[in-house]
C-alpha cells in the first residue's frame, strides 16, 4: 500500500471541495508535460512510469490517514461522505503514457490521466515527482554513456542523493538511461538490474599494508576483484595489485590526473602480464569530464559517477507541469486551458506522432498514418493494468534505439540550435483558438 498522504495539501482540499461542490461525478484529463527544457539540454528521456503505476493502482488512505485529516482546519466543514469516498478509494480511470526511454521534448506528455475529477487531482503530486525525478537522471545518465564513448558507465551516486529512496530510483533511472549498473544493492534486487563495487579507501587504510588489503580483497573476491590503489600511491598502488596476479578485474583510480595516471598504470599492468586487467576512474565525474578524458585516449574500460548522476547536478529540475485540460460531464465536454503569459496550455487530449524529422502534437482523436509512431499508449484502462509495463533492461533499449534515431547534433552536450521541432497540428490549432475566444 502507498499512503494516500504522500501529496500536498492542496491536492485533498480541491478534492474536499469538488466533493462539496457536486463535482465527483466529472471526468478530468490532465497531462503532465514540460514547458521547456533544462539547461543544456536536447530532449528528456521518459523515466518513472513504473513507479507512477504502482502509485495509482496501490495508494489507498486508512484509518490513521482519515482521523487526521479530519483533525485539519482546513477540513472542519466537509462531509463525513468525502473521507467515506478517500476510505474505499480505488483508482477507476485511465492512464496513457509514453515507454519509459522514450526521448520527449517540451509540450510533449510523458502521461495522461483521465479519471473521475477527484481520482484525477490527488495523484499530482506523487507523479510529478517519480516521473519528474526519474526522467532528470535518465537522461543525465545518457548524456553520460553518449560521452564514454563505448566504455561502460555505473552509476555510484546512492550517498549523495537527496534521500535514500532516492538513490534508490536514481540507480534504476540511470540504467535505463545506459548504465551498465548501479551500486546501490537494493535498486539490484528491486528491478533485477547489475550491482557493482568492491571496496573504499577505509578497506586499505583497516591493514597494516597495502599489500595485505590487496590479498585479503583478492581471496574474498577472486575475479571480480577492483583494487583501488590511490590510497597511498597510485604507481605503487598498481605493481602491488598487478604483483598478486590473476584473478581480479582490474584497478580504479580516485584522484590525481587520471590521463597520465592510467597511462601509466595500463604500462604496469601491461609489462605485469596483464593485458587484460580493466582501469576504471571515479571522483567528481560528469559528462564533461569524461568527453574530455576519452578525447585525450585516457585508457580508461569504465566510469563509476556518483554525485553528478544521481542528483543530475547541472539541471537538478525541469519545472514538469501538471495541468487540466478537459472535463467530461456525462455527454457534456468542456476543454480548458491556461492563457497567462508564458505558462499557457493547449487544451484537450493529445497524441505525440513521430516523424523522421520532427514531431507534431495533435489531438487524441487524430490519426495520422504518415508517422513512424504515436507515443501515447494505453496503461490502465477503467483501473485495469491491460498490457505488461517493461523491465528497466527492455527499456534501456528502448532508449538506445530511440536516441539513435534522432539527429546526432541532438546529443550534444551542449544545447542545440535549432532544436528538435514540435510542430501544432491544424486541428489542435482551431480547438485552442476556440478555447481562447469562449474564455475571452
Amino acid at each position: 500500500m502507498i499512503n494516500g498522504l504522500l501529496t500536498d495539501l492542496y491536492q485533498l482540499t480541491m478534492a474536499a471541495g469538488y466533493w462539496q461542490a457536486g463535482k465527483s461525478g466529472e471526468t478530468a484529463t490532465f497531462e503532465l508535460f514540460v514547458r521547456r527544457l533544462p539547461h543544456n539540454r536536447n530532449f528528456l528521456i521518459a523515466a518513472g512510469l513504473e513507479q507512477a503505476v504502482e502509485y495509482l493502482l496501490h495508494m489507498r488512505f486508512g484509518e490513521e490517514e482519515i482521523r487526521y485529516l479530519r483533525g485539519l482546519p482546513h477540513f472542519a466543514n466537509v462531509d463525513a461522505g468525502f473521507f467515506d469516498q478517500l476510505r474505499s478509494w480505488r483508482f477507476t480511470g485511465d492512464l496513457f503514457a509514453v515507454r519509459e526511454g522514450t526521448p520527449l521534448f517540451a509540450g510533449e506528455p510523458f502521461l495522461t490521466l483521465r479519471a473521475p475529477l477527484l481520482e484525477s487531482q490527488i495523484p499530482e503530486t506523487y507523479l510529478l515527482s517519480t516521473v519528474g525525478f526519474q526522467s532528470l537522471i535518465a537522461t543525465k545518465a545518457a548524456r553520460i554513456v553518449d560521452a564514454a564513448g563505448g566504455r561502460s558507465v555505473v552509476e555510484f551516486g546512492t550517498r549523495r542523493a537527496h534521500s535514500p529512496e532516492a538513490g534508490v530510483l536514481a540507480g534504476r533511472a540511470a540504467y535505463i538511461g545506459g548504465c551498465r549498473g548501479t551500486s546501490n544493492t537494493l535498486t539490484g534486487l528491486r528491478f533485477g538490474i547489475p550491482v557493482f563495487g568492491t571496496a573504499a579507501h577505509s578497506w586499505v587504510l583497516s591493514f597494516p599494508t597495502e599489500l595485505e588489503a590487496f590479498r585479503r580483497l583478492q581471496q574474498l573476491l577472486g575475479d571480480t576483484t577492483a583494487y583501488l590503489i590511490d590510497t597511498y600511491d597510485t604507481l605503487e598502488g598498481a605493481r602491488r595489485a598487478a604483483s598478486l596476479g590473476a584473478p581480479f578485474w582490474g584497478v580504479r583510480l580516485d584522484s590525481g590526473n587520471l590521463v597520465e595516471l592510467s597511462r601509466a598504470v595500463r604500462a604496469i599492468l601491461d609489462d605485469s602480464g596483464q593485458p587484460q586487467a580493466k582501469i576504471m576512474a571515479t571522483g567528481d565525474l560528469n559528462e564533461y569530464k569524461i568527453l574530455e578524458l576519452v578525447a585525450a585516449g585516457a585508457p580508461i574500460d569504465s566510469f563509476g559517477v556518483g554525485t553528478e548522476l544521481a542528483t543530475s547536478h547541472d539541471a537538478p529540475s525541469h519545472g514538469a507541469v501538471y495541468k487540466l485540460v478537459e472535463l467530461r460531464t456525462g455527454e457534456e465536454r468542456r476543454y480548458v486551458a491556461k492563457f497567462s503569459a508564458d505558462k499557457s496550455t493547449l487544451p484537450g487530449g493529445k497524441q505525440i506522432f513521430r516523424y523522421t524529422r520532427h514531431d507534431l502534437l495533435a489531438c487524441s482523436s487524430e490519426s495520422h498514418p504518415d508517422a513512424r509512431e504515436a507515443l501515447l499508449e494505453p496503461i490502465i484502462l477503467k483501473g485495469e493494468l491491460v498490457q505488461p509495463l517493461p523491465s528497466p533492461t527492455e527499456a534501456q533499449a528502448h532508449a538506445r534505439r530511440s536516441l539513435d534515431r534522432l539527429p546526432k547534433k541532438l546529443r550534444s552536450l551542449f544545447e542545440c540550435d535549432p532544436p528538435w521541432p514540435v510542430e501544432i497540428s491544424p486541428e489542435l490549432r482551431r480547438l485552442t483558438n476556440e478555447v481562447r475566444q469562449a474564455a475571452r
